[in-house]
């Protein structure tokens, strides 16, 4: 099964946010400083993807 993949400019932008996450200038959209590394994350894929960058699809959740 062949793995799905950022492309080379969204694995750039992601970077650069987890840098700003790292140095402490992270801000989420209240203002507020981000201090959970998920949430910077989940930032990080959410502006890769308002620039339309190639971001795979998000998981599915399944119900048990």
């Amino acid at each position: 099964m062949a793995s799905k993949k950022y492309s080379a400019k969204a694995a750039e932008k992601i970077g650069e946010v987890m840098h700003e996450f790292k140095e402490g200038t992270l801000k989420s959209s209240s203002g507020k400083e981000v201090t959970d590394r998920k949430q910077a994350v989940a930032i990080a894929i959410s502006e890769a993807r308002e620039h339309g960058l190639k971001v795979p699809p998000e998981k599915k959740k399944t119900k048990k």
